[in-house]
């Protein structure tokens, strides 16, 4: 029965002036278990005629079928089902996958035929002890002597079936004993009824075949049968049948599993692939903990001013030089807004500047005259005794409540002055608590400032019903900048003209958050750039590793593989480049803010978890953009053509 048949063969190589005419008109005919040997010089067309029977290469003209179906209609992943199910391949340089041990590489063709890891490292272990490696399984090539490698490439050539064994000049690389310890194993396999065909230019090897067919300048010259022996095949591998889903995951599955073997073994130029991607994730990481750290220490110091208050002062604006002369507001406007639903509290502020004088050290100082609720309001806590109450306010009482600035200067050598008496521009203030120390930057910050019940202020310091400002604290249900509206509204009709402004401080938050928000998002592009750039290297690695592994994807094509597991495979391993990567980059960046945190005392960096889900996120896409292109390429390349890379 015949198993091969090839009608009008022709090859050609090249085009234009430089086209070659490799094979001509062949017509070829193989039986079922035959041993058949073809003979030539170099350059005679017998590794080319092989390379078609073996599905590797394609005949420009012609007719070829294989147990009567015309291979010439078949795509791509078929003739790679083809490889896999029905021929065995035996090599001239054997063809092993350094990187592998000698069992994994006689396994390797039943990963794509579907055989679960148990199974085929049984049976390649089994073939190999056949074939006296018993003792080498775990052995990698460079480990082996050339007959063993030949051997354990014979294993790999049985692991499926074999049912048509393509030997390539099986002896050509080896001494004269190894090499008939080889044909002595080919012809046992004839007689357990694999298909043999051989190529060489030995005619003593040729031989040994049943049939021996000599081919010259691209043409069939003798075709001389010595014997005719046929065989049965005995050693039937029965097709797998999974789900799609089953089929999908294990092919995934083995794919993730080859990628992180190649990663593992080639780790110095993984870690190169992946520095990019460290560089840039951990950039992105560190540059939001900055950013993070920047807005909230902003807007503590914000708050520090005061929660959504509203700040009423005379005049047009900070620019008016006649705001200091305007007396427009009264404690009654203070009154009337602290009555309105939508204001929580509402305090006169009165300033005065005098000297404060303890025992025999007089300084200058600040006082301003506020309410009860005003350190609430402006978010000052009290470090030492406590705030005045509503009944001081009321009863115009002689309290103040210093600062930090002024417990330093003033009382050196009392750490508690709650209960002593100061005199501000020589009016007597009972001292009941101290505020904790301001760290808002400003000119204001080394000052001396005091606080005493505005009633005090003005009826006891100043001597005046006039006050400099107004404070106002919003609902939190209310929105700001509605409140503002109003106010503006109450005040206006109030005084029948607009003879103030207000400082609002949402307003003032809401810029600044806009601004760092900015300036994060800014920054942020540029760590982005370099996760691009990070991803251009991945890619130009990869492409190089492509180009470096041409001939393992030409043996991996060759027993089998086809596109989708080619394609998968690279595509996951520049993905779990970028994955691993990026874990580092995270990694890193939190190193650099523990010791950022370690020794900063002023500031620091707050890392968040969506930011690292998504740095995290953008180096699996990096992989999945970058790493694409490059495993196409590899997914792509001509099976002979990858072979014959070196």
């Amino acid at each position: 029965m015949k198993i091969i048949e090839l009608k009008k063969i022709n090859k050609f190589f090249g085009s234009g002036s430089n086209r070659v005419h490799v094979l001509k008109d062949i017509n070829l005919s193989i039986e079922k278990g035959d041993f058949v040997a073809i003979i030539g010089q170099s350059g005679s067309g017998k590794s080319t005629l092989m390379n078609i029977i073996g599905c590797l290469d394609v005949p420009t003209t012609g007719s070829y079928q294989i147990n009567g179906v015309e291979v010439g209609k078949m795509e791509k992943d078929q003739l790679a089902d083809l490889r896999c199910k029905t021929f065995g391949f035996i090599f001239q340089r054997y063809n092993l996958l350094s990187t592998l041990s000698a069992d994994d590489n006689a396994a390797l063709p039943a990963i794509y035929l579907g055989l679960n890891a148990t199974d085929r490292k049984e049976r390649a272990q089994q073939l190999l002890r056949k074939l006296d490696l018993g003792e080498k399984l775990r052995n990698k090539p460079n480990e082996l002597s050339g007959g063993q490698q030949q051997r354990v490439s014979i294993a790999r050539a049985l692991m499926n079936g074999g049912e048509i064994i393509l030997a390539d000049e099986p002896t050509g690389a080896l001494d004269s004993k190894s090499g008939e310890n080889v044909m002595e194993i080919i012809k046992s396999l004839h007689k357990q009824g694999h298909t043999i065909i051989l190529v060489t230019h030995d005619s003593h090897i040729a031989q040994q075949a049943s049939r021996i067919i000599e081919i010259k300048d691209g043409q069939i010259e003798t075709d001389t049968r010595k014997k005719s022996e046929f065989n049965e095949l005995k050693d039937k591998i029965q097709n797998i049948r999974r789900s799609r889903l089953s089929a999908l995951k294990y092919s995934f599955l083995e794919s993730l599993n080859m990628s992180l073997h190649a990663i593992l073994s080639n780790k110095m130029r993984s870690l190169l692939t992946m520095l990019g991607i460290i560089i840039g994730i951990a950039s992105v990481v560190s540059v939001v903990a900055l950013g993070n750290a920047s807005q909230a220490r902003i807007m503590e110091q914000i708050s520090s001013m005061g929660t959504n208050t509203i700040d009423i002062l005379p005049g047009t604006g900070f620019g008016d030089r006649r705001s200091g002369k305007i007396k427009s507001l009264k404690v009654s406007d203070s009154d009337y807004l602290a009555k309105q639903g939508f204001i929580d509290s509402s305090t006169p502020n009165v300033s005065a500047s005098g000297t404060l004088t303890y025992k025999n050290n007089s300084v200058t100082a600040s006082l301003t005259g506020v309410g009860a609720s005003f350190f609430e309001v402006k978010g000052r806590k009290i470090a030492q005794g406590r705030e005045f109450t509503q009944e001081e306010v009321e009863k115009m009482a002689s309290v103040v409540v210093i600062d930090d600035n002024t417990l330093n200067e003033v009382f050196p050598d009392i750490p508690n002055p709650i209960g002593e008496i100061i005199l501000f521009n020589k009016k007597p203030l009972r001292v009941i608590g101290v505020t904790e120390e301001d760290n808002n930057p400003g000119p204001m910050s080394d000052s001396m400032h005091l606080w005493t019940p505005y009633t005090t202020a003005m009826y006891k310091i100043n001597g005046t019903t006039d006050i400099n400002s107004i404070t106002v604290k919003v609902s939190d249900n209310v929105n700001s900048q509605v409140a503002e509206e109003s106010v503006e509204m109450i005040l206006t009709t109030l005084h029948g003209k607009k003879d103030f402004f207000m400082i609002n401080s949402d307003s003032i938050k809401q810029t600044i958050e806009s601004t760092t928000n900015t300036m994060r998002l800014l920054i942020a592009s540029i760590a982005v750039i370099s996760l691009i750039v990070g991803g251009i290297g991945v890619m130009n690695i990869m492409l190089v590793s492509v180009t470096e592994r041409t001939k393992e994807i030409g043996i991996r094509m060759a027993i089998g593989a086809k596109q989708m597991d080619i394609l998968q495979q690279f595509l996951i391993e520049a993905v779990l480049i970028c994955i691993v990567g990026g874990f580092m980059g995270v990694a890193l960046s939190m190193l650099v803010g523990w010791g950022f945190n370690t020794f900063s005392t002023t500031f620091g960096m707050d890392f968040s978890l969506s930011s690292i889900i998504l740095a995290l996120v953008c180096s699996s896409s990096i992989g999945i953009i970058f790493g694409y292109m490059p495993a196409k390429n590899a997914s792509n390349l001509n099976p002979i053509d990858a072979l014959a890379s070196e």
